[in-house]
């Protein structure tokens, strides 16, 4: 049996877990997109279809595009947010990483690297955040001060020392 060239498998299910801002994040951006976007790339397509031919109509044609791709994720963050957990609770046992912990590690070169372990929807490099899916994040879950943790990267095997947890910004 042959499989057609443009089958994906399907993505591996992401947890449903989030974090007051995180969750927060995606409400105002499902707001942006349905209260704003939405409706004035409606108003460009209808103004484009108004001028005849849309086959040759750049305006038209890119702007159903840009509606469908508004659309999908206008779906997404509905099913989303219907589905998603908000923890805004702090573990009882602060002394090991879980949801929402900051932590801090330091590499074999003594280079330290603070990060914050949040849902997949919220994982941000310029914000530190780190995905709880992540292999970085699978590896640091469950783990106490100064235990070494090695996460397998595209660059080989990388092992750190967890140094910092806190359960509070700063």
């Amino acid at each position: 049996m042959r499989l057609m060239g443009r089958y994906k498998p399907p993505q591996p299910q992401s947890s449903k877990y989030i974090t007051p801002e995180g969750a927060a994040a995606l409400e105002k951006e499902l707001q942006f997109l349905w209260r704003r976007k939405r409706p004035e790339i409606t108003l460009v397509v209808a103004e484009a279809a108004a001028q005849g031919d849309r086959s040759e109509n750049a305006d038209y044609i890119y702007g159903k595009k840009q509606l469908g791709e508004i659309d999908r994720r206008i779906r997404y963050l509905r099913k989303r947010l219907e589905s998603i957990n908000v923890i805004n609770t702090t573990p009882s046992n602060q002394e090991k990483v879980y949801f929402g912990a900051w932590f801090t590690l330091s590499d074999n070169q003594d280079q330290i690297r603070k990060y914050r372990l949040v849902g997949p929807d919220e994982f941000d490099f310029k914000e530190e955040n780190i995905s709880m899916d992540s292999p970085l994040g699978i590896a640091v879950m469950g783990k106490s001060l100064n235990e070494k943790i090695n996460v397998k990267t595209p660059e080989g095997k990388t092992s750190f020392t967890l140094i910092a947890i806190s359960y509070k910004k700063g």
